[in-house]
């Protein structure tokens, strides 16, 4: 079990160096939004290099907002459905669309927030490292990593305090390498892996990112 967000992200800091600590001066450290940015910071310290944001957000399913069916990015070629799932919780495409279209309105939103009006990092032959605080089903994750292929990267890492194994293993097949501290089970939510899980405030995120 990680203290906080802060002890989770410089131990995983330490364990990229620890795998790829050679290439460091391509790196870039890109946080999921809110939880994610405040692990993304502190692995972004340790290996010295340049931190942004990544907004994704969840589709839910229609009886149960927590419940990812998928997840979408800025940009079309970032959505990710689990269509199985969807159709099991009877997501049909109309439901999918104005779901969509809420969240890329969500997304335009914090982006603007967030930004406070500097443009994104150049991901151009970068090694792009995504992080989060966590993932359950690993929706957003995926719909990042599909947003950032979008940018031209040198290779894309998605790096993890703790993820399920079954989720790792989706994972595995959007990205170039995992690095993951925790697979633990039984697994039920990211915050059963924290002793301190607060909610991060939009207010929090602007605040880490102004200060890079």
């Amino acid at each position: 079990m990680f203290q906080n967000r802060l002890e989770a992200g410089k131990l995983l800091g330490e364990k990229i160096l620890e795998e790829i600590g050679e290439l460091r001066d391509k790196f870039i450290v890109l946080g999921i939004p809110r939880g994610g940015v405040v692990v993304a910071r502190q692995v972004a310290k340790v290996l010295g290099c340049p931190l942004d944001v990544i907004v994704t957000r969840k589709i839910g399913a229609p009886d149960n907002e927590e419940l990812a069916i998928g997840a979408v990015g800025e940009t079309e070629g970032s959505k990710y459905i689990d269509e199985r799932l969807a159709a099991d919780v009877g997501a049909d495409e109309e439901y999918l669309k104005s779901k969509i279209k809420e969240q890329k309105e969500e997304i335009k939103r914090r982006e603007k927030l967030y930004r406070e009006g500097k443009e994104p990092l150049n991901l151009e032959n970068k090694i792009v490292i995504l992080v989060d605080d966590g993932v359950a089903t690993g929706a957003t994750m995926i719909a990042a990593a599909k947003e950032v292929w979008n940018n031209n990267p040198k290779k894309v890492i998605i790096a993890l305090p703790v993820c399920p194994k079954d989720t790792l293993t989706k994972l595995e097949k959007e990205a170039d390498q995992i690095i993951v501290l925790k697979t633990p089970w039984p697994f039920f939510a990211v915050g059963q892996f924290y002793k301190e899980f607060e909610q991060v405030s939009d207010e929090e995120v602007v605040e880490i990112l102004g200060n890079e």
